[in-house]
């Protein structure tokens, strides 16, 4: 029996036309009747796409009609349901971020891809790092800093010059954005289970903002960050293109 599809598209043009051509080949059902959703779009749009339908417990496979598409498998209206057989399952915790504001609010979200902190003034954030409620480092003199997951390694993380970390590592990437001191400090790698907390020093000289895959919780004093292991996004990639093979091929380009 063919499987039940649930096609969601980008705003984008190429986004929308695919929507079209394919509901018209395969039929298109209510996410919450679907077998597997299949999103149109970018990375952008799926991470979306995970985060709106992470109550359904139904995989998602993406297409590329964006632009890096990391997350996206090649688009091509043949053949989708044969695709669809024969694709790898990964299976991504999200981040948890519990983060207060300079207003005493506290607000949570969810990350697929990275946690991150950004100065919200002309002078670099002075934040302390904690480790499982261990003080790590006094104080990070920076432009921000961010906590990624595998499969948000290669996304923001990498740009910062953070390390890419296969997908099944049980690890997460601290990395700093643009260093002062100490100087070049480059991050640390932490357990999966690590609880993470940032403390803004100085937050009314100094404001820092944060983010949760870019949405943000405002200006902050604190951000805490934990693995959600209660939430479990089941992602399809063709053979061969899972994010194994994504993660390490992108370190040899």
């Amino acid at each position: 029996m063919a499987p039940k599809l649930a096609f969601m598209a980008s705003d984008a043009t190429s986004a929308q036309k695919a929507l079209v051509d394919l509901s018209e080949r395969y039929g298109n059902v209510p996410p919450e009747n679907a077998d597997v959703i299949v999103a149109l779009g970018g990375d952008g749009f799926m991470l979306n796409t995970l985060h709106g339908t992470q109550e359904l417990d139904v995989p998602v496979y993406g297409m590329n009609r964006g632009t890096v598409g990391f997350l996206m498998n090649e688009f091509s209206i043949e053949h989708l349901e044969e695709r669809l057989g024969d694709a790898e399952l990964e299976v991504i915790n999200p981040l948890r971020m519990r983060a207060t504001t300079t207003g005493g609010e506290v607000i949570e979200k969810l990350a697929i891809n990275e946690v991150s902190m950004l100065r919200a003034g002309p002078q670099a954030a002075k934040i302390a790092i904690s480790v499982d409620g261990r003080r790590r480092l006094a104080e990070l003199v920076c432009d921000g800093a961010l906590i990624a997951t595998p499969a948000g390694s290669t996304a923001y993380n990498y740009s910062a010059h953070g390390p890419i970390l296969p997908i099944g590592a049980d690890v997460l990437a601290l990395t700093a954005i643009a260093a002062f001191r100490p100087r070049r400090w480059r991050g640390a790698l932490l357990p999966k289970a690590a609880q993470v907390r940032f403390d803004v020093l100085e937050p009314d000289k100094r404001p820092v903002m944060a983010d949760a895959d870019s949405r943000s919780a405002g200006v902050v004093t604190s951000v805490e960050v934990t693995s959600a292991k209660d939430i479990r996004h089941k992602v399809l990639f063709d053979p061969g293109h899972g994010l194994e093979e994504r993660l390490i091929r992108e370190q040899f380009v």
